[in-house]
């Protein structure tokens, strides 16, 4: 038979905070970090912040274009659209691409960040010809290093016009 340790109640109060702490987050939440600094337990905030770049088009279509928990940021893809949410560059895939990138660096400034700080980026497009042909824009867009994510060939967007859609996922440095 093991012999117990008795904890100091220091030990015990935090053991016991970092157990309620796991204990009440949902399996869907990425747990908190926690902290001890001078027997003082700090738990970082990681309330979801929403960002909206189109409120009234967004609510429409039920989405949100952006969510940052804690360092990350998911950004919901991108398509080449007017403030009220008609299809733009019509038949033309290497603008409806500039047009995305353009959307996407108005998020991505929201939160203080750059093109730099994107880890994952997947595009969608309907025409995977002319968008191998356009790719080589991205090297205007990443400067530093490009991103890990994937290239899909897609039969449909949500509209018929849109040809591209990208969507980023970013990590934002303390």
């Amino acid at each position: 038979m093991k012999t117990l340790k008795k904890l100091s109640s220091s030990s015990f109060l935090t053991l016991l905070v970092l157990t309620l702490v796991f204990v009440s987050q949902s399996c869907e939440q990425k747990p908190k970090e926690v902290y001890e600094v001078e027997n003082k337990i700090t738990i970082e905030d990681e309330t979801p912040e929403y960002f909206l770049l189109r409120p009234e088009v967004e609510k429409a279509f039920g989405y949100s274009h952006a969510v940052k928990i804690g360092n990350s940021i998911k950004i919901s893809g991108a398509v080449s659209m007017d403030d009220e949410g008609n299809p733009t560059a019509v038949g033309d895939l290497a603008q409806q691409m500039k047009n995305c990138y353009a959307d996407l660096e108005k998020i991505l400034k929201h939160y203080g960040c750059t093109f730099d700080d994107v880890v994952k980026e997947d595009v969608f497009t309907t025409d995977m010809p002319k968008f191998l042909e356009a790719a080589a824009y991205r090297t205007e867009i990443y400067k530093k290093q490009f991103p890990t994510g994937s290239w899909l060939g897609v039969t449909e967007l949500a509209v018929p016009e849109f040809m591209i859609e990208i969507e980023l996922e970013v990590h934002k440095s303390k």
